[in-house]
């Protein structure tokens, strides 16, 4: 049996309020696959957890985010083609941010999502190689999609800690995992130590500096001049968070299951995981018509299937919406990849010979307009499996007759699905 894992990033939703997106949506593929599925529920990282998906999505391929996750910085910058000098540099993800210069106030963590991919690659070389104390220190900074980007801090001479907290007030750290805030005060924050010792304050230290030089550099830039004279936001500071000062060392998924594996995703994060549990990154257009994309994203699934044992397809659509708190358009998302991926994949495969699981990484309450620690729901189609009679793919219908019941912890979904399709893993 071969496997296409489907992870549908934040199509879960809260089952306090219905019907929920992925019951309401028109989703004849998904609704088929479930029909021939077993089915049930499970919690990213674990109860009370409202995952980023970087550790949900590591913990979703088998990898214990409590034993591996060493931050999402060094992640995103992997993903973005930047490996760091671990111990001297620190890696965090980054927002090109708008706020008021004087007040530090906040006026949106996402420059309203208007800033272009090539906007913000001509605001990352501004800032690209600054010195930070009078040149024993610096900063690299690349632009990765729209706003957002990833920001290294390197020491010369002196080791430099990640244990540092974001200046992003959205998200805290809770351990080296960030976790959403439910209500923040929209104020830059300054970084802080998160220990005594002298390279957690130096990196602090190195982190503002580095935030003011960067407010003074974007806030006059000819980017955000014109920007302005467009009646746009400005995309004048950056917000940090994530800090990370080495790579996670897993032991290859390959060498776990003894099957190789392809990956289909579309965010630096999601690929620097990939290229660190050993698995083959394909590359993923981010510009053009929905339709268009989903079905080049079709076509790499099938063409990457005959070479390859699994399949990992990670599809961004639906979590967008959800944290605009837009029910219709995280229903119409769900609708799309359904149309356009699911029912001509299905078209396309023998579910006596290829497997299908689907699930989220997370739910994205459109409520609540961020992450939640709702658990999520999963299927695995299969012709060879004794499926549970669901009438649909939906939260409520995995929870009350799915008989797989509830997986305490993401990492282990995909052992559980191995043993199903009957692959062992290697002692």
């Amino acid at each position: 049996m071969k496997l296409i894992y489907l992870v549908l990033d934040g199509a879960a939703d809260s089952l306090k309020h219905r019907p929920t997106p992925l019951e309401a949506a028109h989703k004849p593929g998904l609704d088929r696959l479930a029909g021939n599925a077993k089915a049930g529920m499970h919690y990213s990282i674990g109860r009370g957890y409202a995952p980023e998906s970087d550790a949900a999505v590591m913990s979703l391929l088998g990898y214990n985010p409590e034993k591996y996750y060493t931050g999402r910085g060094p992640l995103e910058a992997l993903g973005a083609g930047i490996r760091i000098r671990e111990e001297w540099e620190v890696a965090f993800r980054a927002n090109f941010a708008t706020i008021d210069p004087a007040s530090r106030r906040i006026i949106d963590r996402r420059v309203a999502r208007s800033l272009s991919s090539s906007e913000a690659k001509l605001l990352a070389e501004a800032l690209d190689g600054i010195e930070l104390m009078e040149g024993e220190a610096y900063a690299r900074v690349k632009a990765t999609i729209g706003h957002r980007a990833v920001v290294v801090i390197g020491h010369r001479s002196r080791k430099l800690s990640a244990n540092v907290d974001n200046t992003d007030p959205a998200y805290v750290r809770k351990g080296k995992v960030s976790v959403a805030v439910k209500k923040s005060e929209p104020l830059l924050r300054k970084a802080t130590p998160l220990d005594k010792s002298s390279e957690a304050e130096l990196t602090a230290s190195l982190v503002n500096e580095f935030t003011e030089k960067a407010i003074r550099i974007l806030d006059e830039h000819p980017v955000n001049k014109e920007r302005e004279a467009r009646g746009l936001l400005k995309a004048n500071a950056l917000l940090l968070r994530d800090a990370g000062n080495m790579l996670p060392h897993m032991p290859s998924i390959e060498s776990i299951y003894g099957r190789k594996f392809a990956a289909i995703v579309e965010m630096p994060v999601e690929r620097g995981i990939a290229l660190a549990a050993g698995i083959t990154p394909a590359e993923a257009r981010l510009q053009g018509r929905k339709e268009e994309l989903l079905g080049e994203r079709l076509n790499s699934t099938l063409r990457l299937l005959e070479n390859h044992d699994a399949v990992y397809v990670h599809l961004k659509g639906p979590d967008e919406p959800g944290h605009d708190g837009n029910y219709e358009a995280k229903k119409r998302e769900i609708e799309l990849i359904d149309k356009y991926y699911v029912e001509p994949l299905l078209r396309s495969i023998d579910l006596g010979v290829v497997a299908v699981l689907v699930t989220s990484d997370h739910a994205t309450p459109w409520i609540l307009k961020a992450h939640s620690d709702d658990p999520v729901p999963f299927m695995l189609a299969s012709h060879k499996l004794n499926p549970d009679g669901l009438r649909g793919f939906s939260e409520a219908e995995a929870l009350n007759k799915g008989s797989l019941g509830i997986v305490e912890h993401g990492w282990l979904l995909l052992p559980l699905v191995a043993g199903l399709m009957g692959w062992r893993e290697k002692p």
